[in-house]
C-alpha cells in the first residue's frame, strides 16, 4: 500500500481516534476516496490482527464516499469490504450505482422470465 501522509507503523499504532482525525482530515483536504478506502481496509485488518475494536471506523465517512461521489474502480474493488456499513436498502443503491450494466442486464432478465412464465401459464389454462 502507498503511504498516503499515514504509514503503515502509524496505521497499526495510533489510536482509534486520532487515525479518525487523521483519515478525515485527509479526505476532506484531498477527496481520495481511493486512498481513503485503503486506509480504512488496512484498519480492518487491524481489527482483525489485534484486541482494539476498529469496528465501522468513519462508517459515515464510508458512506459518503459511496454514495455521494462518483463511482471509480477502486470503489468497485473494495465495496465487499464494506458491506456491513451499509443497510439494505442503501447497500441495493450502492449496487445499482456501482454495477448499472450489471442492474440493467439483471432487470431484463427477470422480466423476460416473468413473460415466459406467464405465456406457460396462459398456455397451460387454455389447454
Amino acid at each position: 500500500m502507498k503511504e498516503y501522509g499515514l504509514s503503515n507503523k502509524k496505521l497499526f499504532s495510533l489510536s482509534r481516534k486520532t487515525l479518525e482525525k487523521r483519515i478525515s482530515s485527509y479526505y476532506h483536504t484531498t477527496n481520495d476516496g481511493t486512498a481513503t478506502l485503503e486506509m480504512l481496509i488496512t484498519l480492518q485488518v487491524r481489527e482483525e490482527l489485534c484486541k482494539a475494536d476498529f469496528s465501522y471506523v468513519l462508517r459515515s465517512l464510508v458512506q459518503r464516499i459511496f454514495l455521494k461521489t462518483r463511482s471509480t474502480a477502486a470503489m468497485r474493488r473494495y465495496y465487499l469490504y464494506f458491506i456491513d456499513y451499509f443497510g439494505k436498502e442503501d447497500w441495493q443503491l450502492l449496487s445499482v450505482k456501482l454495477f448499472p450494466a450489471q442492474t440493467f442486464i439483471s432487470e431484463k432478465l427477470e422480466h423476460l422470465y416473468s413473460q415466459v412464465i406467464e405465456k406457460s401459464l396462459t398456455s397451460i389454462a387454455e389447454s
